[in-house]
């Protein structure tokens, strides 16, 4: 599956490479696949169950990196050898020519990011898949907004602000929402709503 890139801070550490060329490394977790890795491949698969309860790592991964930078960013994994393998020969195939004419690193980085994000695009909406962008604090604020205000969820929150309403002597903190219909102020001080 290809994923929004992402940099990635050790490479190598618990991880083996199968494949690389001059921008890209298909990487192995060790502990899976051929042998079981030894006592490494133990080590990593218990750390793996024992640390991680909901965001077990994929066995297999891409990584891109330009040759002269420290930087890698994941930009596939993969939970068989057959779908990295895809990806893998994909890349090969398409990419790699292409990114032997670029001049300066900052732009192939540039131009693997925005192919990568393309492809994920792309395949968003031929499989009618909503992208979720809204953040965990929007969610909340969201839901927030439709319980102090009695709004149905259909009313939209399009953003909301801390801010501040001056009236009498004293200035009321608060929050200010703002929906497709609505502009909302709430402010909860020292008992008073």
């Amino acid at each position: 599956m290809w994923v929004i890139p992402e940099d990635v801070l050790l490479a190598g550490a618990l991880w083996i490479t199968e494949r690389a060329n001059p921008f890209f490394i298909l990487q192995r977790r060790k502990g899976h696949g051929d042998g079981g890795g030894g006592l490494a491949g133990l080590l990593v698969g218990t750390l793996d169950v024992v640390l991680d309860s909901s965001a077990r790592m994929a066995p297999y991964r891409i990584l891109y990196q330009t040759p002269d930078s420290l930087v890698y960013w994941i930009i596939a994994h993969g939970t068989s050898r057959k779908e990295i393998t895809e990806h893998w020969e994909w890349l090969e195939h398409n990419l790699l020519q292409t990114l032997s004419i670029f001049e300066n690193e900052n732009d192939i980085t540039t131009f693997v990011k925005g192919k990568v994000q393309g492809i994920i695009a792309e395949f968003n909406k031929n499989h009618d898949v909503k992208e979720d962008d809204d953040t965990d604090k929007f969610k909340e604020a969201s839901s927030k907004f439709w319980k102090l205000f009695g709004m149905p969820e259909e009313e939209k929150l399009v953003n909301y602000y801390s801010c501040s309403y001056w009236k009498g002597k004293v200035p009321r903190q608060g929050w200010l929402y703002l929906s497709i219909n609505h502009l909302c102020f709430y402010s909860y001080l020292l008992g008073k709503e």
